[in-house]
């Protein structure tokens, strides 16, 4: 179990009057986030959990619990990696499997928000902007324009946020990261093609997340004839970095381009000229070969709309837990999706 103390403030003019200790939780495929809030809706006691190490999320919740000396919680919101469509929850990329109702009884809550993580992201926007972004390329944001925040880690998340009549930002749920790949040039074909030997449907997920980028690595040693090294993620991006390998930094490079094409369909979809934010496992770890690798390129690369892309702003999330930050967020606006 590791620990972080890094915390960041949820703005009150944002988020409303907070209440007492909250419960917060980002739950990924590979890790799950826990921490509780203060009345300000700061998040502290962070701790991150292998989501491997335990049965289902009640067993993780719980061992949280007692290792930051088992707090009176009665309001609790999980931000989890899967739509959010009733109350029995089952994670796309994991093997957990919960019903939001008994999980509420079994911890004893008086208030349970699940939603999902991309939907705490996108509440955490507002909370970043000014603090914890750093811009990627050119660009301003129309003010109350709508964004997106997208993000590559075990899956490929989106998720939307827009000003409501009443001048309230509101959130929009998404699955977009399932959307079919689409290649834009006749070696994005090929590798198309190479996919399809381990997928039958190849979304953009496939290829723009943590396992994608080894399946894109794969593709291009078999482009070049040469045998492919069992490599996951961080593999490939250590041996870019160290510049050890060219198949692992042309991977990179593909990736990023990828990912650039992929946020520019959903800023096209979204009309987000209010800017693109991008957080997520995999963009962590790049470093300065992100800005190297041709993401940008690959956003404005969209013909007649090159000058619609252009000048919105892309930014990468340098808070280190936003979906906590968002959930924080969320509850101190009241119930959104209460069970």
């Amino acid at each position: 179990m590791s620990t972080s103390s890094a915390t960041a403030s949820v703005s009150r003019s944002e988020t409303g009057p907070a209440r007492d200790v909250h419960l917060v939780a980002d739950v990924g495929g590979t890790n799950a986030r826990f921490a509780l809030t203060d009345a300000a809706g700061e998040p502290a006691s962070i701790e991150v959990l292998k989501s491997a190490h335990f049965p289902d999320l009640q067993a993780a919740l719980e061992a949280y619990l007692q290792h930051v000396g088992n707090p009176e919680v009665k309001v609790a919101g999980i931000a989890i990696a899967t739509p959010i469509t009733g109350d029995r929850v089952s994670m796309t990329n994991h093997d957990w499997s919960f019903s939001i109702k008994a999980l509420k009884a079994a911890l004893r809550l008086e208030r349970l928000e699940v939603v999902n993580d991309f939907v705490a992201l996108a509440w955490s926007v507002p909370v970043l902007e000014g603090r914890w972004l750093r811009q990627i390329g050119p660009g301003r944001a129309v003010p109350d324009a709508p964004r997106v925040i997208i993000g590559p880690g075990t899956g490929l998340g989106v998720g939307g946020l827009v000003r409501a009549p009443g001048g309230e930002w509101q959130t929009v749920a998404s699955e977009g990261g399932h959307t079919s790949f689409s290649p834009t040039s006749e070696f994005e074909t090929r590798v198309l093609q190479y996919c399809w030997r381990e997928h039958s449907h190849v979304s953009f997920e496939r290829l723009v997340s943590g396992p994608g980028l080894a399946l894109l690595y794969r593709a291009l040693c078999h482009l070049q004839g040469e045998p492919a090294l069992d490599l996951e993620a961080a593999a490939i991006v250590a041996q870019a970095q160290g510049g050890t390998d060219a198949r692992c930094r042309e991977a990179v490079q593909l990736f990023c381009r990828l990912l650039g094409s992929f946020a520019a369909n959903v800023a096209l979809t979204y009309g987000s000229t209010g800017g693109v934010y991008l957080s997520g496992g995999v963009l962590e770890h790049l470093g300065s070969l992100f800005d190297e690798a041709g993401f940008r390129a690959g956003f404005e690369a969209k013909g007649r709309f090159a000058t619609y892309l252009a000048p919105i702003p892309t930014s990468l999330v340098t808070a280190p837990y936003p979906a906590l930050l968002g959930m924080a967020a969320l509850l101190a606006r009241g119930s959104t999706h209460q069970t």
